[in-house]
């Protein structure tokens, strides 16, 4: 890999490592005020990098203030609000909506601190719900929409340095000193080994685009109109692919399934975004990879923020779960059972 592809990974994994912003209440009621004219009760959320806060309106409505003064704010910033300005009105489509300042600016800055203010989705977390064939694919046809809405949007600093793109995970291997001592390391040693050798030569086959590149169980939300999704922080140039390799990692929890689950993502997927040869090919090593990538930088980033380590680590245990049930797949059994899942939606289709 080059010197630029390491000075990439170096500069995603050093934000990753920075201590989020010291800021309190009353800093963030005063940026309220200043740029949107609005006051409100503010309570601090748990968040990576970004400092994310609920405000609370007078007149009840909830509000999500975004804010970091750390130097790739700015593009991250730029990123996400543009990406949710454009899906805003999007057919089926459920996220947040970007309030502008008083000047009219989809974010601000303001003595180094940036940020922008989004309405708040009102839903259930996934999280929180028993998962079910029904709500798999409910959920993989919500990504298969957001997929091809998001195809047809272009946002600044969607090639900025993030830990989680998948331009990062042939390097993630340096933090495996961080596993626990167990079978997760060869799991995860073998998923990475996978990806390298056998999916990373083939993506140049597959469609790229701008993705959420983050929708999990915590980023999606049953709202009153669907599936509704939150948190496009780690957003940017990926496969296509990708967002589904990525929901569907969080729901390999059937040891009865070839897919352990993840079947159910990908039939409501293909009845909104069917899957190319290559795609079908190259899913199941993708949400091995995700999985794995999501045990190597939550370990790391557990140990760098001990205080914090419940937060970091609490999809780690899905992850491993997940892991080992695709581990057994075989290249082709894998894509086998991806392109069942595929071809039974088709069935549907022209049946129903």
């Amino acid at each position: 890999m080059t010197d630029a592809a390491g000075a990439w990974f170096d500069r995603a994994a050093g934000i990753m490592a920075a201590t989020p912003d010291a800021v309190d209440s009353a800093q963030l009621a005063k940026l309220l005020a200043r740029h949107y004219g609005l006051e409100g009760q503010i309570t601090l959320l748990a968040s990576e990098i970004e400092r994310t806060a609920d405000v609370a309106l007078p007149d009840e409505r909830q509000l999500i203030l975004k804010t970091s003064s750390w130097d790739g704010a700015a593009d991250s910033f730029a990123f996400q609000s543009t990406t949710l300005a454009a899906l805003h009105g999007a057919p089926g489509i459920h996220v947040p909506a970007v309030l502008p300042t008083l000047e009219g600016d989809l974010m601000f800055e303001d003595g180094g601190v940036r940020g922008y203010l989004q309405t708040r989705l009102t839903g259930e977390a996934l999280h929180q719900l028993a998962p079910s064939a029904a709500r798999g694919r409910q959920i993989g046809a919500a990504v298969g929409a957001l997929s091809r809405a998001l195809a047809e949007v272009s946002a600044p600093g969607a090639q900025r340095p993030v830990l989680w793109n998948i331009a990062c995970w042939p390097r993630l291997m340096q933090f495996a000193e961080d596993l626990p001592d167990g079978p997760v390391r060869p799991l995860v040693h073998t998923a990475m080994e996978d990806h390298l050798h056998r999916t990373l030569p083939l993506l140049a086959q597959v469609p790229w685009q701008i993705t959420h590149n983050d929708p999990s169980p915590h980023n999606m939300l049953q709202t009153p109109h669907g599936i509704g999704f939150i948190d496009f922080g780690d957003g940017g140039y990926s496969p296509r692919l990708q967002d589904l390799a990525i929901a569907s990692s969080h729901f390999v929890s059937d040891p009865a399934l070839p897919l352990g689950g993840a079947e159910h993502l990908i039939a409501g997927y293909a009845r909104v975004q069917p899957l190319t040869g290559p795609e079908c090919q190259l899913l199941v090593g993708l949400i091995r990879a995700r999985q794995a990538a999501m045990i190597l930088i939550n370990h790391w980033r557990a140990r760098l923020f001990p205080a914090e380590a419940a937060y970091i680590t609490k999809n780690v245990a899905r992850a491993v779960r997940g892991l080992q049930i695709l581990a057994p797949l075989t290249p082709a059994a894998a894509e086998a059972a991806v392109r069942a899942a595929h071809d039974d939606t088709l069935c549907d289709r022209l049946t129903g």
